[in-house]
């Protein structure tokens, strides 16, 4: 994202090809590091990215915003940095790290003077990217546990975006011949969107460029992604390939046709893919802020989507296993691979930016009858003065299932508003809540989830659910 914000609305069509699938081997484990299409930690524990963007080379004195994120449920904070060419130098990249560590997230630390070259002519070059990463060598060699170079952001405007490929694969093999160990991200071109489909196309390329096989991919999904169906059909090629991907940055749908971003998050919950929303605060267009002023008691509804959703950061993210001190693997949260169908989830509308209260659950038996089974979990993840939000999560029992439902019955006069990744029908006090098409199959075992916001007057309290399994 460039520092005054430029959301692109160009059509993406995704073309559906025949699939080599590429298995990506593990380099050695020296921290962060790719293990087929996921991030893993040097003891084998599964990484997946849950976090916020933070414009540090802006806001150089705004450090307590690494104790804010993590506070809300952060894993990662992907700090923007400059190289000297058209912001910064930073030269704080020591305390950058320190206070990532302090705060138990992960950095993923990224050069922002690459953003749109090719298009603007300010832009650095991805070779001066690299530059400035050996430049702060000393600092970052033996940190591998904890951080993840991002070697530019945007690094190719729309102007020839074919360029991408050969900048790329020769930034990473510049990063591996100086030494750097590190998990390399790259982010793609057409400004991190890839609507021209080039780091699509050429991924194999850039990966196998990695002597240390050991790069992950970045999609900036912005106004190109407003469709269910664009956002779903981009992500199965990569899973169908086993390339690993993270959502670098996206926004959210605060204008029609521009992101859909609860079909997104739950698609990225559901395949266990990292995402790393825009941005924290500061923006130029303060409509992508989520904390007003770098508040953090001043969610805006961005903000209170991304932590507070269903599906967001604090429902989702678990904290990196460096920090707990676990030397062997521990099993990795379950998810759903979706069917490639379009989602019907529809985004919720806007809703107060009062602090959420503590999440509250029950949890159903099996449903009797047959081999066939689930349990449901009733969530209250955020509420305020007249509404909340809730979420139910749909565990599988012994055996795969092919669709499920879930019904309760309101003692108080709730009522359901608004939803996602479901189909929820009301009549009266009774509730009945059944799988859209990309989450009816669930492994023995697993789980999926749903959203949606409700009304209350007087007491809000927690329903006893039913699972039905077919």
């Amino acid at each position: 994202m460039k520092r005054r914000l430029t959301i692109f609305g160009a059509a993406l069509a995704v073309v559906a090809a025949s699939f080599v699938v590429y298995a990506q081997e593990a380099s050695a484990a020296v921290g962060l590091h790719v293990s087929g299409r996921n991030i893993v930690e040097a003891n084998g524990q599964q990484f997946i990215m849950r976090g916020v963007n933070h414009p540090h080379v802006w806001y150089t004195g705004n450090t307590q915003a690494f104790a804010d994120v993590k506070a809300l449920g952060a894993n990662t904070v992907r700090v923007v940095l400059g190289s000297g060419k058209r912001w910064g130098p930073s030269n704080d990249v020591a305390n950058v790290i320190s206070l990532c560590k302090a705060n138990k997230l992960i950095c993923v630390l990224e050069v922002h003077d690459t953003t749109g070259y090719g298009e603007d002519g300010a832009a650095a070059t991805l070779d001066e990217a690299v530059n400035y990463w050996i430049s702060q060598k000393s600092v970052l060699v033996g940190q591998e546990s904890y951080i993840s170079i991002n070697i530019g952001n945007e690094p190719i405007g729309n102007n020839n975006p074919q360029q991408w490929t050969a900048a790329t694969v020769a930034a990473i093999q510049k990063m591996r011949s100086n030494g750097f160990q590190h998990l390399l991200m790259v982010d793609a071109p057409n400004w991190g969107q890839d609507w021209q489909n080039v780091m699509r196309d050429n991924a194999q390329t850039v990966l196998d460029a990695d002597t240390q096989k050991n790069t992950v991919l970045s999609i900036h999904m912005y106004a190109v992604y407003a469709n269910a169906q664009t956002i779903i059909d981009y992500l199965d090629r990569f899973q169908n390939n086993n390339w690993p991907l993270v959502i670098g940055e996206f926004g959210w749908q605060f204008q029609s046709g521009e992101v859909d971003h609860e079909t997104l998050l739950a698609q990225a919950d559901a395949r266990g893919l990292g995402y790393i929303g825009w941005s924290w605060s500061g923006n130029t267009d303060p409509i992508l802020d989520m904390a007003t002023n770098f508040n953090p008691n001043q969610l805006t509804t961005w903000g209170q989507r991304i932590f507070n959703g269903a599906h967001g950061i604090k429902a989702t993210a678990k904290e990196a296993s460096i920090y707990s001190g676990v030397t062997s693997p521990s099993p990795s949260r379950t998810s759903v691979s979706p069917s490639p169908s379009r989602s019907s989830a529809s985004p919720s509308p806007s809703r107060s930016s009062t602090s959420p209260s503590p999440s509250r659950s029950v949890s159903t038996s099996p449903s009797p009858g047959g081999t066939k089974a689930c349990t449901a979990v009733y969530s209250i993840v955020g509420q305020w003065p007249g509404g909340f939000q809730g979420q139910v999560t749909v565990t599988a029992g012994g055996q795969a299932i092919s669709g499920w439902t879930v019904k309760w019955t309101y003692a108080n006069g709730q009522a359901v508003t608004s939803f996602w990744s479901a189909n929820i029908t009301s009549s009266g006090a009774n509730v009945t809540a059944t799988n859209v098409g990309y989450n009816g199959t669930v492994g023995a075992g697993q789980n999926t989830s749903f959203g949606f916001l409700g009304s209350y007057n007087g007491t809000n309290s927690v329903p006893a659910l039913t699972c039905t399994a077919s």
